[in-house]
């Protein structure tokens, strides 16, 4: 919770099933500007679900949403992403045949017009795509590298700096150290922090406990569709009580 402020996207007794299966039950959540969420629980606690509702993907059986104080409901990720609400998945959707410009534009290409015809502004999206990434802290060597030769943690500090550059107000990170040796975790985890202190709300899914802990500023544990834990105070809890409470609820 952020003193003083109103919440950026807080939904309210949000319930989803898929069949006989309860997915989501009532769960209340919320994200402020300036803050990061750990969105933590075991496998097939409703994670992913409760994220993929908030970008418009699923469609909530029950519950209401609001974002910037006016209740919303999504249709389809445009809907969301008109808003303001980007997730960056596991897989990061960039292709590592193009280059880092290429892909920072990609789907958004900037055009210039040369009589009736029109060409890719080539020299404008090198030029914006390597100053923002400089302005927010991710060192590269160069924009016309191919994305296939970084290292993973700077495809994923690429993959979410695309979505700020492009007007990102809340940031859902599914899984963004999975597989990253120590020191490219530290770049992500030390970019969500630069975000973070630009204002944007940040909600990160994550199984490692300890990576959560380093960069979010409270807790929602969700344990089979129900919100089981809500740590409003960093301070209030360790990543071991937060363990201990998954694997107690996973053998219960």
């Amino acid at each position: 919770m952020v003193a003083g402020k109103e919440p950026l996207m807080r939904l309210v007794g949000i319930s989803k099933r898929f069949g006989h299966v309860v997915a989501l039950n009532k769960v209340d959540f919320e994200v402020y500007p300036g803050e990061c969420v750990g969105l933590v629980g075991d496998n097939g606690a409703g994670k992913s679900t409760l994220a993929k509702i908030m970008i418009g993907y699923y469609q909530p059986d029950e519950g209401e949403m609001y974002f910037e104080g006016k209740r919303v409901r999504f249709k389809s990720p445009m809907d969301a992403r008109r808003l303001g609400i980007e997730m960056v998945y596991q897989d990061l959707a960039l292709l590592d045949t193009m280059n880092i410009w290429r892909n920072f534009f990609l789907g958004k290409e900037l055009v210039k017009p040369v009589g009736p015809f029109k060409f890719l502004d080539r020299d404008t999206m090198r030029k914006l795509s390597a100053e923002f990434l400089r302005g927010i802290g991710i060192q590269i060597r160069s924009v016309e590298e191919p994305v296939g030769v970084l290292s993973g943690g700077e495809r994923q500090s690429i993959a979410i700096a695309r979505t700020v550059y492009f007007g990102a107000k809340l940031l859902i990170l599914d899984e963004p150290t999975t597989a990253l040796s120590f020191k490219e975790a530290r770049k992500v985890l030390d970019l969500i922090n630069e975000l973070k202190g630009k204002g944007l709300g940040i909600v990160i899914i994550s199984h490692n406990i300890y990576h959560v802990y380093e960069v979010a500023d409270r807790f929602t544990i969700l344990d089979r569709g129900v919100k089981v834990a809500d740590y409003l105070y960093k301070k209030d809890v360790t990543p071991q009580d937060i363990v201990d409470i998954i694997v107690k609820r996973r053998h219960s």
